[in-house]
């Protein structure tokens, strides 16, 4: 068992999923900063409030006489700061890896080797040039 746990986080898959977790959480501190800091008083000042956070407020009676405040201006900005992060990864990673994509499939459909000759060694490629420069170095007296 845990051997197989080994070789699970040993993955190149769960190396690179940490990698964008770390990477998106920076990323995503970034968005709310600009959203809290730009979009929400600028949205927020249309509303007559000071934030996007605190406009739109709707008071609810409650049960014991007095009032609750939604602010839906809130919800607004959650929306807001979910639309920038997503048409930032859509435009940063997803637009130009489907565009490599593409490229590689229609230099194989024309018979060209899917990578372009003069590209850098994949990592795969470099880990197994070590490994067999390591094989020869041991293998030599």
């Amino acid at each position: 068992m845990i051997k197989g746990f080994r070789e699970f986080i040993l993955r190149g898959n769960v190396l690179d999923l940490a990698v964008a977790v770390v990477i998106g959480a920076a990323f995503t501190a970034v968005v709310n900063a600009i959203v809290t800091a730009v979009i929400n008083p600028a949205i927020g000042a249309l509303f007559n409030a000071e934030s996007l956070a605190e406009a739109l407020p709707v008071a609810i009676p409650t049960l014991s006489g007095g009032e609750s405040v939604l602010y839906f201006g809130a919800v607004i900005g959650a929306v807001l700061n979910f639309v920038i992060v997503a048409a930032v990864v859509y435009f940063a990673l997803v637009a130009p890896v489907n565009h490599m994509k593409h490229k590689a499939e229609e230099r194989r459909l024309a018979g060209q080797p899917p990578v372009d000759e003069a590209a850098p060694p994949t990592e795969l490629e470099l880990l197994a040039d070590i490994r067999d420069l390591l094989a020869k170095r041991d293998a030599t007296p």
